[in-house]
């Protein structure tokens, strides 16, 4: 993730999501969506793979108790929970065993390398807070899991700086020129051991997070990062990554990049790969904190033959006016609905469930910070209380959940013009539409499914506002293939309507 300290990059990027998603949901005017199986997400040819979160910093802080970790499992994870398929495990690089600059509780990670001046033998002991949460979400989530390993920085003994939070220079590659194959067989070496001690089996590898900021100096007090040039340094660091996947027998493991904070720089990221690069990439991830250039992004994916994943957001910000406790609700649904639909990926991850940790002692002589104003703006969206053992849900776990839980894997996205975020499951016959309402009253909507063969005659309804919490309201009736109903004060709102058939397609014909 991009550091904290950037909020005014961060800002302009998510207030203009705000107005892009909710467009006549936030305004006076009847809400319309107008659904057809024919007009689908072009990306993955519609197919969701699913939401997500990474695991990064929050495992490493909870995965020392069993309670914590299997509560987290089952909560983000579980079928009880948000039901996220996707974890973004994060490899750390592993500091300086002699400094101590980083502060937060959850963010040292440790390395899996002991380096003595001349050579690093493995360690497989460390890391094993993270591995606990991970092989415990696994389970939780069952056959639909999907793990990404990605890294923030290489062992310090890697870098220029000595220092795996980052360059002397913040604006120079912090990867010695001479250590671009070790460290793509360090990050090969835990995927290979993953996957034939602990089993894991590894969808996609990522070399990089945010490589091409200004945010990754030495002594930061904040995490591990490290800055990468555009064009050179990050082409030769997938084909070197490419090399030993390979070596190792992991070719089938997907090599993605490259994370990059804006999705304004992933474009120019992508553009400015060698040809050998990005025919070694899969699929293109991307951070959306910044930037604005959604659709050309989705459209360059599409040129490139490119998968393309919103790999990881979040935001201390809310929408709505005097929205109480839905304020940051509002907002991760309003960023939801913005990068959906918008990009059109096939994946959608939250940067980290939890961000924020309530514990008396603190975690190796760091204090925590407590408790988040849940009627303000805050990263997140469930808190560890440490001192009971217990997680923490606010209502924007509650929000994500009213996508989480009925959008699943293997549906087709469907094109809503930008007012709600909807899916169609052909196999069940059912579609699903999510709309959020950032007006302190009731919106009335209208749902148009005429361009299905057939729908059912009613509606189920999920809803979370200030007084409810997933909430199963009274079905609502069909009025033929239409759907009208309001939308409550300061809400996110699903809709699931069974019975519909029609043939999926991208054109935009009738059926």
């Amino acid at each position: 993730m991009a550091m904290k300290a950037n909020s005014v990059l961060r800002m302009a990027g998510p207030v203009l999501a705000s107005w892009i998603a909710l467009g006549a949901v936030a305004g006076d005017s009847p809400v319309s969506v107008r659904l057809s199986p024919k007009s689908i997400y072009a990306v993955n040819g519609g197919v969701f793979e699913g939401w997500g979160t990474s695991l990064c910093w929050w495992a490493n802080r909870v995965g020392y108790s069993n309670s914590l970790a299997q509560q987290a499992a089952d909560a983000f994870f579980g079928p009880k929970g948000l039901r996220l398929n996707i974890a973004r495990f994060n490899i750390g690089g592993g500091d300086d065993p002699s400094h101590a600059h980083i502060r937060r509780t959850d963010s040292n990670m440790p390395g899996y390398t002991v380096w003595n001046g001349s050579s690093a033998r493995y360690d497989w002991t460390r890391d094993a807070n993270q591995r606990n949460v991970l092989l415990r979400a696994i389970k939780a989530c069952g056959r639909d899991m999907i793990v990404e390993m990605f890294s923030n920085s290489p062992p310090y003994y890697m870098t220029e700086s000595g220092c795996s939070s980052g360059g002397r220079d913040p604006k120079r590659n912090n990867l010695r020129a001479d250590q671009y194959d070790d460290f793509a067989e360090y990050l090969a070496e835990v995927c290979r051991h993953y996957r034939r001690t602990w089993g894991v089996k590894v969808q996609s590898i990522e070399p990089f997070n945010e490589p091409f900021t200004d945010y990754w100096r030495a002594g930061s007090a904040k995490q591990e990062g490290c800055h990468f040039d555009l064009g050179v340094s990050e082409s030769n660091m997938i084909l070197e990554l490419q090399k030993s996947m390979r070596k190792r027998g992991l070719g089938d493991v997907q090599i993605v990049a490259s994370d990059e904070t804006s999705i304004d720089t992933q474009i120019n990221a992508f553009n400015e790969l060698s040809g050998d690069a990005k025919a070694a990439i899969s699929r293109i991830d991307t951070h959306t904190y910044g930037g604005s250039r959604r659709t050309e992004l989705r459209d360059l994916a599409l040129s490139a033959g490119k998968n393309l994943w919103m790999s990881e957001v979040d935001g201390g910000s809310t929408a709505g006016r005097d929205a109480g406790e839905m304020g940051a609700a509002l907002w991760l649904a309003a960023r939801i609905n913005a990068d959906m639909n918008g990009l059109n990926p096939s994946a959608w991850i939250i940067w980290q469930v939890i961000d924020t940790h309530i514990s008396r002692a603190g975690m190796n002589g760091r204090k925590d910070m407590g408790m988040v104003n849940t009627r303000g703006g805050y990263w997140g969206c469930a808190v560890a209380d440490h001192d009971n053992c217990t997680i923490i849900f606010t209502k924007k776990y509650y929000a994500f959940g009213q996508y989480t839980r009925y959008i699943r894997p293997g549906m087709v996205m469907l094109q809503t013009g930008g007012a709600a975020v909807a899916a169609y499951d052909s196999k069940g016959g059912r579609s699903v539409v999510v709309v959020c309402n950032t007006k302190g009253r009731p919106v009335e909507i209208s749902i148009d499914l005429s361009d299905f063969r057939s729908v059912g005659a009613y509606a189920s309804v999920i809803r979370t506002s200030n007084t409810e919490n997933w909430k199963r309201l009274a079905q609502v009736a069909l009025t033929g293939k239409k759907l009208n109903t309001t939308l409550a004060d300061h809400s996110v709102t699903t809709f699931v309507i069974d019975g519909c058939k029609g043939n999926v397609s991208s054109r935009s014909s009738s059926d």
